[in-house]
């Protein structure tokens, strides 16, 4: 439930806050106060609609499963939306993307608009017919439950067998491919590891001749080590740090050996670098290629074992489709016999509301996870998109209400625009006792300039502007008087409209 909505610079609002309770808020006033300027408003916060608002905030009592989007839930939603330059949209003052605001708006509300027919979409009447046949059948429920199972994995089966289909149509190029990365990493052999130490005697090898050449000229010091010696002793100098230095000296000269490198043939070496550095270009690293290398082989197995695993499919994939044939004709059958009770159904709601009846049909299609069952609507024998919006919309209106009387379930939010727009009084207040009915399930907020359904709401508000802009107030008892009587006689009020309205109220 919408508990409060606040507004602040938004077209004719400068600023509005206004508080709902449940059932039925039917908000009236003359053409242009700002009462679709309003709906607009409580649509836009939920990303239903773009909005030029600087701020819309609205209080939502609800569970929404918000932690699946990383938001945490209170007690009470605060949906807020903030325009600067762009549109941002919060949810508990933690930012959300429109489209995400979308997927958790739907679950709690319903706007009835003339472009929206999901009220007609197969797998929402499939759910109705469900929900009719589990009362009558103790096994449908089980059903259908064991028919989805079966469907996912027939699913999954058929993914199978159709990759192994696209793959036998080119089962020789795959095959090749896999045999001739697995030659070429098995003709190399590459360790790892191996690389990197190669690598470090290149580097070493491309230093020796410039090494021995600087050793060979640092040797001449020893040619003077008793010159030195001598010198040190005669000027009464200790020559033993002299001594020890070239001890140093020898033993790092020593060091310098490069007899590891005697029968090393560079440029087997050189070419071993090379192809291990081609793999590595190819693969990303020798510890990649390794695993390419088993995952070739075992592609490679699969290839040459396919005729095998696609028998064994086939003949999976053809017990399951009998299985699911068999579960879904007796699904079928069940929905069958709540067709009609459906039908019944919704035909009261349209006689009510002074349309014609509708014939529920269902026929077959190709199978899905709702079975093999397709439900077709005619409505006078006319389609769905011929028919004027006050019609799909009271047509919705008998579908909604079908569907919270057999399920006992509802919940959230309904807006309506204009749902009485162009009819007659009888017609107005057919519509108005539908949605009293529905409002014990849903919280329906209504745009009306009738005054057959303005009467029955629970909530009366009146949207008034003026030089300074629109304003919005909830009516008590006389002011819903007086404001009926304008919408039955006009501006010049009448003593028998005042009559009139205070009999609608009654």
């Amino acid at each position: 439930m919408i508990e409060r909505i606040y507004l602040k610079d938004y077209l004719s609002f400068d600023e509005l806050e206004l508080k709902f309770g449940s059932g039925l808020s039917v908000f009236t006033g003359v053409s242009g106060a700002g009462k679709s300027v309003l709906m607009g408003a409580i649509l836009s916060v939920f990303g239903y609609k773009d909005s030029d608002a600087r701020l819309i905030e609205a209080d939502v009592e609800c569970r929404l499963g918000l932690d699946e989007f990383g938001i945490e839930e209170d007690s009470i939603n605060c949906f807020k939306l903030l325009k600067d330059k762009s549109t941002r949209y919060f949810i508990n003052n933690q930012s959300i993307s429109k489209k995400n605001l979308n997927l958790i708006a739907n679950r709690h509300l319903k706007y009835l608009s003339a472009k929206d027919i999901e009220e007609f979409e197969n797998s929402r009447l499939i759910g109705i017919l469900d929900i009719l046949a589990s009362k009558k059948s103790k096994n449908y429920s089980e059903n259908l439950a064991k028919f989805k199972e079966k469907f996912n994995e027939f699913i999954t089966l058929k993914k199978e067998l159709d990759k192994i289909n696209e793959e036998e149509k080119k089962i020789d190029e795959l095959k090749e491919f896999a045999k001739f990365e697995i030659e070429k990493i098995e003709q190399i052999n590459p360790k790892i590891g191996e690389f990197d130490e190669l690598n470090s005697i290149k580097k070493r090898l491309s230093k020796k001749d410039k090494i021995q050449e600087a050793w060979s000229k640092a040797e001449m010091i020893f040619a003077y080590e008793k010159a030195v010696i001598d010198a040190l002793n005669i000027s009464d100098i200790d020559s033993g740090f002299f001594s020890d230095a070239l001890n140093e000296l020898k033993i790092a000269k020593s060091s310098v050996d490069f007899d590891e490198f005697e029968g090393l043939d560079i440029e087997e070496l050189l070419d071993r670098i090379e192809s291990l550095n081609g793999l590595i270009k190819r693969y990303g690293s020798i510890e990649e290629c390794l695993e390419i290398l088993q995952k070739r082989k075992a592609e490679l197995a699969h290839y040459e074992n396919i005729e095998f695993q696609k028998s064994d499919l086939s003949m999976k994939f053809t017990r399951l489709l009998s299985e699911l044939e068999n579960i879904s004709n007796t699904i079928t059958k069940e929905r069958s016999k709540s067709v009609k009770e459906l039908e019944t159904m919704v035909n009261g709601y349209l006689k009510d509301l002074y349309m014609d009846r509708v014939d529920i049909n269902l026929n077959s299609k190709n199978m899905d996870i709702n079975g093999a069952d397709l439900v077709d609507i005619n409505l006078n024998s006319s389609n769905l998109k011929t028919l004027s919006s006050g019609e799909i919309n009271r047509l919705r209106l008998a579908f909604i209400a079908s569907e919270a009387k057999i399920s006992g379930l509802g919940g959230g939010v309904l807006i309506l625009d204009e749902i009485d727009a162009n009819l007659s009084g009888k017609e107005a207040m057919s519509i108005a006792n539908v949605l009293i009915e529905l409002s014990n399930l849903y919280q329906i907020f209504a745009i009306s300039h009738q005054p057959q359904l303005s009467s029955k709401a629970h909530h009366h508000f009146l949207v008034q502007k003026d030089a300074k802009g629109s304003s919005v107030k909830e009516l008590n008892i006389d002011e819903r008087v007086m404001e009926l009587s304008r919408m039955i006689s006009g501006e010049s009020i009448t003593q028998e409209a005042t009559e009139f309205a205070k009999k609608l109220l009654i």
